[in-house]
């Protein structure tokens, strides 16, 4: 595992396409896990992103990302509650499948610029992913998980946001590199946690 910086997750913060498919190129086992899915209210960044009033409710669904089991990506989408009768309905019945179904397989959907951004340690965002990293693996998250991006999909007008928080183990790893050498790293990786716990 890396030293997590923006400089070391630099190909993961910039990668464009579908991170779950280049997710997915690193192992045998890629798995989508659904940790909520709620209407909550705005907060001030998805709002400023999403063009929003100050007002109104946001729908949320927040994941984690396993390569053969392990952890490796904290991921919030939010969209204004009306997109989900338009544009995004398919979000309702998105279930455990990645996000990705929906948002590469439709030319009529755009997308913005990536924006990397680190993530205040004691903010909402963060203390959110805390507690459920906690929940969902039995195990604190590292106090290096502080580099996400974000960006805004676009269709019929509504705007979806979806923010990505990386763990320290992607840091240095090549979103492009040969199956056999992720598929080591991510190994040498669940062998050191099986370490550390027994």
């Amino acid at each position: 595992m890396g030293i997590a910086s923006r400089t070391s997750l630099r190909a993961w913060l910039r990668a464009p396409g579908s991170l779950s498919r280049r997710l997915a190129r690193l192992g045998e086992r890629f798995e989508v896990e659904v940790l909520r899915q709620a209407v909550t209210p705005l907060r001030a960044q998805e709002r400023l992103a999403l063009g929003l009033p100050r007002r109104g409710c946001t729908v949320v669904r927040e994941v984690l990302l396993r390569v053969d089991g392990v952890p490796l990506v904290w991921a919030r989408s939010a969209l204004h509650q009306s997109a989900l009768a338009g544009p995004w309905k398919a979000l309702k019945g998105l279930g455990a499948r990645p996000l990705a179904h929906l948002l590469y397989d439709d030319p009529r959907i755009t997308r913005s610029e990536l924006q990397p951004r680190r993530l205040a340690r004691h903010g909402h965002t963060r203390r959110q992913m805390l507690k459920q990293w906690r929940q969902a693996t039995g195990a604190e998250a590292s106090a290096q998980m502080l580099w996400a991006r974000h960006s805004v999909f676009r269709r019929g007008g509504a705007q979806l946001r979806v923010l990505e928080l990386f763990a320290p183990e992607l840091a240095g790893v090549s979103t492009t590199g040969p199956l056999a050498s992720h598929c080591a790293g991510i190994s040498k990786l669940d062998d050191s946690r099986s370490r550390r716990a027994g």
